[in-house]
């Protein structure tokens, strides 16, 4: 196993500045370029933030969420005080296919995100019901006193409400419904954008986002399933009404 990163050849790959626009997922799109050129192999340490930070002329916070991202894909790991290394191989090709839908407006977008997205919600909190742990709950229990804070201070919730479901997806302790979550990305994101121009947007599942905690807290599988789907009920419902 390598414990630094390869050293500079200009007759290989390089890395570039990058464009303002889209920073993660260009970043994500150089470092699955540069080790697939490199032909690094699981174990390789990829080369420091501030190496990276000056080749690619971003930030060091874009840095870290493309890192974070490649993490929870299962395809390098941070090591604090020792770096990032790789996890296992990938190509510009594979390291990150955004899912996509083809629907005649938002509303039917987002609706056809939900059907998928009840099924991984719902799945991801029988899973956290059975598996959280203490340092779990401290996590969700976070999140959740945040997502309020901003519910009360800006009518709705967006990146908070995000944040929280994250927390149960880490604490249902199956990878792959993060790695879901990265790859439906794009899409999932338009529910955290004021879809319609309306901060009401899904207000009404605000009060089941606790009642959901509680549930998963106390281990209630059933408990915490019916409470998702009623998340998820008030989100299609406003869907149906607020749309043009």
């Amino acid at each position: 196993m390598n414990e630094t990163p390869p050293s500079p050849d200009t007759s290989e790959a390089q890395l570039s500045a990058l464009p303002p626009l889209g920073r993660s997922r260009q970043i994500m799109d150089a470092l699955a370029r540069y080790i697939e050129q490199r032909n690094l192999q699981p174990g390789d340490r990829l080369p420091p933030e501030r190496d990276l930070t000056a080749a690619l002329k971003v930030g060091r916070s874009s840095i870290r969420e493309a890192v974070s991202q490649l993490s929870a894909l299962g395809i390098v790991e941070a090591r604090i005080g020792s770096g990032t290394y790789l996890l296992r191989k990938i190509s510009a090709d594979t390291v990150y296919m955004p899912l996509s839908v083809s629907a005649d407006g938002l509303a039917e977008a987002l609706l056809m995100t939900l059907e998928v997205r009840r099924g991984i919600e719902i799945e991801a909190s029988i899973a956290a019901a059975r598996r959280r742990t203490d340092e779990d709950i401290l996590r969700m229990r976070d999140a959740l006193e945040e997502m309020e804070r901003t519910h009360h201070r800006e009518g709705g919730s967006g990146k908070a409400d995000f944040a929280f479901h994250m927390s149960i997806y880490d604490a249902a302790h199956n990878p792959l419904f993060r790695q879901l979550l990265e790859q439906m990305r794009d899409i999932l994101d338009r529910f955290w954008e004021r879809p319609f121009d309306r901060n009401d947007f899904a207000a009404r599942s605000f009060p089941y986002h606790r009642t959901l905690f509680d549930a998963i807290c106390a281990g209630d599988a059933e408990a915490a399933a019916e409470e998702t789907r009623k998340i998820l009920d008030v989100v299609e419902e406003d869907i149906r009404n607020m749309r043009p």
